[in-house]
């Protein structure tokens, strides 16, 4: 499945660096459940969150990015959605 960051469709486009929080990512940018992304990270199959403070917990946007670019690179960048 390729991912795209910059899809007209989304209405959300990742920064070049910063964090983002779960809701942002879902669904507006991964195209799957929040379980599923829970899911991910505890097999080491998506990037871990950072706790910023006690009631916040966010991802660097430039992991998310490496993650994206890493799953069009798995899949030869052929669009599968």
């Amino acid at each position: 499945m390729e991912y795209d960051m910059h899809d007209p469709k989304s209405s959300i486009n990742l920064t070049s660096e910063g964090y983002i929080r779960q809701a942002q990512l879902i669904p507006a940018i991964l195209p799957f459940s929040a379980a599923t992304l829970w899911r991910k990270v505890k097999a080491g199959e998506f990037p871990p969150p950072l706790k910023l403070s006690e009631r916040i917990t966010a991802w660097r946007v430039e992991d998310i990015r490496e993650w994206i670019a890493a799953c069009n690179a798995q899949n030869g960048g052929a669009n599968a959605a």
